[in-house]
């Protein structure tokens, strides 16, 4: 397991999380936007805070069940379950538990399961697919480790981001100027919209 970086302020994470993802990214040089092909799992999902990290074979969860004894209370839980897509990685028990324990959401290079349920809790969950199969519990796993994440690198303790549009990853050490950026993008953008409404 990795050093964790100092945690990004929560007054950060707080003004990312009222903003567009699409200003997020536009704020970051449209870098660091997780390709499109993982999205919400039912609409309005969104989530935004730190990211604990776990990379697990594809189509098994045993680092996710690894993870809910270890994941901090307000951390969103990142998996690279590599692109798998036949077999969900998560469904209604095991968001109960993650919330349980105060997980603030859940996005897989994978695929996830019970999806009404999961609407039906309002646990934000990301993904790149659904499947009624379900895992493998065999492992190997790596917690709290650097992964990919549909195409983009996540460091454990940067900031995700999610909307209905989809999600970005915010560097820890970047999450205070790109936040600033980020507001200076939507204030521009809203008086861009006032001004086309006026003309």
């Amino acid at each position: 397991m990795t050093t964790s970086p100092a945690p990004v302020d929560a007054a950060v994470i707080a003004g990312l999380a009222a903003l567009p993802v699409a200003n997020v990214g536009d704020a970051m040089d449209r870098l660091g936007v997780v390709d499109s092909g993982i999205h919400a799992m039912w609409a309005g999902a969104a989530l935004a805070g730190p990211a604990f990290t776990v990379e697990v074979a594809g189509g098994d969860n045993a680092g996710i069940h690894a993870a809910i004894a270890a994941i901090p209370a307000g951390a969103i839980l990142v998996v690279n379950g590599h692109g798998v897509t036949d077999r969900a990685l998560i469904g209604e028990l095991i968001a109960e538990r993650l919330r349980k324990v105060g997980c603030a959401g859940i996005v897989i290079d994978g695929a996830m399961r019970d999806l009404g349920d999961l609407e039906e809790l309002r646990f934000p969950a990301f993904a790149r697919a659904s499947s009624p199969a379900g895992p493998y519990k065999n492992g190997p796993f790596r917690l709290g480790v650097p992964i990919a994440l549909g195409g983009v690198v996540v460091q454990p303790g940067d900031i995700i981001i999610g909307d209905r549009d989809g999600l970005a990853v915010v560097p820890a050490s970047d999450a205070a100027e790109v936040l600033v950026r980020a507001e200076q993008k939507n204030r521009d953008e809203t008086d861009t919209r006032r001004r086309i409404l006026e003309s």
